[in-house]
Parts: C-alpha cells; sequence; structure tokens
C-alpha cells in the first residue's frame, strides 16, 4: 500500500476510477520491473491481457499525469512535515543521458539520499546551456522559497550565467569549476585556476573574485580544496567551487553532499527502468 500522504493526495487529484495508480505501483512493487507488457500481464484484474494493457496505456495518457499536478502537491506536504522554515536546504542538479534520452532532474538531499523534485527530458543529446538549466529551475522556486536553498551541480552547470541567476532568485550555490577556468583576484591579475598551486592536502578560498575573461561579472567566491593524501591515496585533482557561501567549510561540506549521495546510491535500482518510468511523467 501507498503511504497515507501518498494515497490523500491521489484521491484529491484522481477519481474513483484512475486509482489504477495506486493498483499500478503495488504491482510495481511486486514485480520490479518497468515493461507494459509485464505490468499488465500481473495487474490483478478480471479481463483480457490485451485489455488491461490499453487500460493502462490510456491511464497513463491522461494529461493530469505531470510532475507539477501529482507529485508537486505531495513534495509540499512532505516539506512541511519534515523541514523546519528557514532551514538549510540542498537541492542536486544533474543530467544522465542513456543512449538516445537525455534526463536533467533536480533532487533534495535528505539523510544522505536524493529525493526527486523534477525531471525533464532534453529534445537533444549532449550538455545543457544556461537557458535549458534556469528554465528547469523556475519550475520548482516557489516550492523552495521559504527555505535557505543551497543548490549544488557539477562542472557542467558552473557557468557565469547561472550563478549569476542562482543569486538573482535569492539562491546560495556551490558549482564546481573546471580546472582551466580563468579568475580574477582583488589584485586585478587573471589567473587560470590550476595554476593556484593547489596540491594534495592543500585548501583555499578567495573572496569577491570575478570568473572567465568574457563574462567578468563579480561579487563571487572560491572554495578550493584538495584531500591529502590518505594510506598512499588521494584524488586525481582538487575541487574548485564557484559560491556565494562566506567561508571553506560551509561550502567544501555543502558540496561534499552531492558527492555523499553519488556513493550511497542503492545498488538495485536499474537506470533504463528509472527512465522509462519517467516518460509517464513527462
Amino acid at each position: 500500500m501507498l503511504p497515507p500522504l501518498y494515497q490523500t493526495n491521489l484521491e484529491n487529484q484522481l477519481s474513483e476510477s484512475q486509482l489504477l495508480f495506486n493498483l499500478l505501483i503495488n504491482v510495481l512493487q511486486n514485480i520490479q520491473e518497468v515493461s507494459l507488457e509485464k505490468i499488465a500481464n500481473a495487474l490483478p484484474i478480471p479481463i483480457l491481457f490485451e485489455s488491461r494493457r490499453k487500460k493502462i496505456q490510456r491511464f497513463l495518457s491522461l494529461p493530469i499525469l505531470n510532475v507539477q499536478e501529482i507529485w508537486f502537491p505531495i513534495i509540499e506536504i512532505w516539506l512541511t512535515q519534515n523541514l523546519i522554515e528557514n532551514q538549510r536546504i540542498y537541492l542536486v542538479i544533474d543530467r544522465t543521458q542513456w543512449q538516445q534520452n537525455n534526463l536533467m532532474m533536480i533532487s533534495l538531499v535528505y539523510d544522505r539520499r536524493a529525493l526527486p523534485v523534477y525531471w525533464e527530458f532534453l529534445p537533444k543529446l549532449g550538455n545543457s546551456n544556461f537557458e535549458e538549466q534556469s528554465q528547469i529551475f523556475s519550475q520548482v522556486l516557489r516550492l523552495f522559497q521559504k527555505y535557505q536553498t543551497v543548490v549544488l551541480g557539477d562542472r557542467e552547470f558552473c557557468s557565469v550565467k547561472l550563478a549569476n541567476w542562482l543569486r538573482e532568485k535569492k539562491f546560495k550555490f556551490c558549482l564546481r569549476l573546471k580546472k582551466n577556468e580563468f579568475i580574477q583576484n582583488e589584485n586585478e591579475i587573471w589567473q587560470s585556476l590550476d595554476s593556484l598551486g593547489l596540491s594534495p592536502g592543500v585548501s583555499l578560498f578567495l573572496r569577491n573574485i570575478k570568473v572567465t575573461k568574457s563574462q567578468k561579472i563579480h561579487g563571487f567566491n572560491l572554495a578550493a580544496k584538495w584531500r591529502r593524501v590518505y594510506k598512499g591515496w588521494s584524488p586525481e585533482e582538487g575541487w574548485f567551487i564557484l559560491t556565494n557561501l562566506s567561508d571553506l567549510d560551509s561550502a567544501i561540506n555543502a558540496y561534499k553532499k552531492r558527492f555523499d549521495i553519488e556513493i550511497n546510491q542503492p545498488q538495485y535500482i536499474d537506470k533504463d527502468e528509472v527512465l522509462h518510468l519517467s516518460y509517464y511523467w513527462n
């Protein structure tokens, strides 16, 4: 059975006949495969297989089955129940490509897990751009107005335009820079990040820098850290984090939350199954 939070919201959004959704979720939990034919075969409805398959197809084609109308109300109530107003929270933006499918997702970090908030397929392959990134964030802004929100993103999402846009929206951010980026410090000297002398065991924090010679937008901070050698091992390179947080520890500890959810992913999740299910929510 679905938790009461889900049950209540689905009953508010769906008619009694459309509560087939509840039954579908129970079937998915039992068979642990996202295949229309296998779901139809396992669905406990006394009609022919082909009729069950068509019934599921019609249901999944309903206009109301979208993230904003079905999932957002559940997320809003969950936030109210589990967080307090003005609490610092962390959102991760990420992109995953499977074959010809390019999925962007925003997740909330909670208890070292990533809770999906919003996802969207890009109409192309490859990296996303600022317009696509800001558009996906625009979908979730209202959900997090009551909290101190910190956005975490890897090197794909570290554009000066996105950082400046997040700052204008009153979000904090920690976005990882590529080491070949250029910054300008308070002495008005342009330097590439790989010339700052970062090495294992070294960290630094620079305030009020400009990033990239082409954009020259100022007022950001740079947090950099390379973990020391431990038992003969250290990462191949350090972190360069573009941020508007005020100190090194806050920025590094925030970005580590993104790393923690990656190494703590449940191993039984099949990415192709997640992708298949996501189609029905877009």
